[in-house]
């Protein structure tokens, strides 16, 4: 193998970025493949991945983002890699030692440098392997369901924030995440991050966004997309709303486009442990053959059947089983409702909270409970990224949680058979609250005949932004409102005996931001709390439930 370090490669501004190629023993052209990175082109990791593709007679190019590392510019997160992408593309295509075929491979933010430069189409990009990304950043990265995403962007945005990798450990971040307001919690961490200045501008879904809503964009692009995501990854929903909206508003072969999710966190499939859970030596893929079969297929013409398997490979937890699949959700599925019951009582788990198919009738008494923002409920778990010691990732015992009075818990009685779901899951809430602006979370669960309360997957919406718009709707006090609560995407079986259970309170931190009730917008002063009366209803006019998108076995 050859090594070339630290070459510069001209953008169309004149930017040059460092770039270090890979390049097999030999004369001859070689098939490409790019990863384009803002870590470190030259890190440990990075560099293993391109030997090993190396060996595998590919010429690879890694390649240090605009204004990281040795690359010249001035970084700004997200917004030139389609461009910077597809220049380097060109380049790769134009250059003696190369067939003209170009691939690209990487995860998280060297998924998104994929995405993008595949808008732009460029007739050398011959197949991708985004991985652990979203598309669309403002719902999918920032704020979901209207909510700050303050753990990950807080962490993640002061790793970032300066030409080097920038260090976390010396930092007590149970405190930098309590910050108040939230606008300096960035300056009040150590540093001055740019993006999260314009992410705290830019809270409603304005014009702003709209250069990073790819899905909007990928008319030109032609690459078939091998797609890799985890059941506990941040952007577990969003790897199976990418990969639909790239295969099917693409164009040429990205029809050919394939989706694999496990029961992963953001680092994929590196232990059979995910949290607290052993899903078995079953749910471990090799990736690495994986991702080497499609360039194979799409760089290189081998007629290795990648391009005739089904496009859906997903674990099904519980079970511990993989399922193949022509068409997400699963052929079969059907939305199904469970509705929430109580006696008035449903706080913490030894309460009287139920859950079961029947709807509620007209006379079931409210769920109440105090929100105090300056005591909120913390993150046990669930698809989070990027510091699993700081922010835990995964599946864990929910119990402790389930003991606070805040929490408001409903669970079926043990099931008769076994219950197959796969697909998006949402919550219809009916609720009430006693001021201008508050949260709302609910969380789905898998009881064990234990008690083991392991979670599948949540979700939070901040009622100003319900409505999904760009500009704020506060809540008239009292006033019941219908709320949809995503709770992102989950495959799971609930086997017979567990319990199916729904948590709903208004806080999961340091997750997501602690909504201080009072209508502030993050730009505002939002050091201001005021704890908030909430309100649950579950009665035949307002029948909050829960839908599971349920698959015949």
């Amino acid at each position: 193998m050859r090594l070339l370090v630290n070459q510069p490669v001209a953008m169309r501004d004149g930017v040059r970025l460092s770039t270090d190629i890979y390049r097999p023993e030999g004369e001859g052209r070689f098939p490409a493949v790019l990863i384009r990175t803002p870590y470190d082109n030259s890190g440990i990791a990075i560099e293993q991945h391109a030997r090993r593709l190396a060996d595998q007679g590919y010429a690879v190019v890694t390649q240090d983002a605009r204004g990281r590392f040795d690359s010249e510019g001035v970084y700004t997160a997200f917004r030139n890699e389609a461009e910077d992408g597809f220049d380097t593309q060109e380049w790769i295509g134009a250059q003696a030692w190369s067939t003209g075929r170009v691939g690209m491979t990487g995860g998280s933010y060297d998924g998104w440098v994929q995405w993008s430069s595949a808008t732009l189409g460029s007739a050398h990009l011959s197949a991708i392997v985004p991985s652990v990304m979203a598309t669309e950043l403002h719902g999918g990265l920032v704020y979901r369901g209207g909510a700050l995403n303050l753990g990950v962007l807080l962490m993640w945005g002061t790793r970032t924030s300066g030409r080097t990798r920038q260090r976390l450990d010396n930092q007590d971040w149970v405190e930098q995440f309590r910050h108040l307001p939230v606008a300096e919690a960035a300056l009040n961490a150590g540093t001055d991050i740019p993006h999260w200045r314009d992410w705290i501008a830019h809270e409603g879904r304005d014009d702003w966004w709209a250069k990073t809503d790819l899905d909007a964009q990928f008319g030109g692009a032609r690459a078939p997309a091998l797609v890799l995501g985890g059941w506990y990854d941040l952007y577990s929903s969003d790897t199976f709303t990418s990969w639909e909206a790239y295969r099917t508003r693409g164009a040429g072969g990205v029809g050919a486009s394939r989706v694999v999710v496990g029961p992963w966190p953001h680092s994929l499939s590196l232990s059979p442990i995910t949290g607290g859970v052993d899903f078995g030596n079953g749910s471990m893929l090799d990736l690495a053959t994986l991702e080497l079969r499609w360039f194979d297929r799409w760089l290189r013409d081998q007629d290795n059947g990648v391009d005739r398997e089904p496009p859906v490979k997903i674990f099904l937890m519980g079970a511990n089983e993989w399922r193949d699949s022509a068409t997400w959700p699963l052929s079969g599925t059907e939305p199904r409702e469970w509705y929430l019951h109580s006696g008035g009582h449903a706080n913490t788990v030894i309460g009287d909270g139920g859950l079961s198919p029947a709807r509620p009738d007209a006379h079931e008494p409210a769920d109440t409970y105090t929100y105090d923002p300056r005591y909120p409920v913390p993150t046990r778990g669930g698809p989070n990224c990027c510091q699993p010691e700081i922010v835990p990732w995964g599946p864990y015992d929910q119990r402790d949680v389930e003991m606070r009075p805040d929490v408001l818990v409903y669970s079926s009685e043990p099931l008769e058979q076994d219950l197959v779901v796969a697909g998006p899951i949402k919550v219809v809430l009916y609720a009430s609250t006693d001021g201008p602006d508050t949260d709302w979370t609910a969380k789905l669960v898998d009881v064990r005949p234990s008690g083991f309360a392991m979670n599948l997957c949540d979700g939070i919406i901040r009622a100003r932004w319900r409505d999904g718009g760009t500009e704020p709707r506060l809540l008239e006090a009292g006033r019941v409102e219908r709320y949809e609560i995503d709770l992102m995407v989950t495959g799971n079986v609930f086997l017979a005996g567990h319990r199916i259970r729904v948590e709903i309170s208004s806080s999961n931190f340091p997750r997501f931001d602690c909504n201080p009730n009072t209508g502030a917008l993050l730009r505002e002063d939002s050091s201001q709390m005021r704890p908030a009366r909430q309100t649950v209803l579950h009665t035949a006019e307002h029948p909050s439930h829960l839908v599971l998108p349920v698959v015949a076995r």
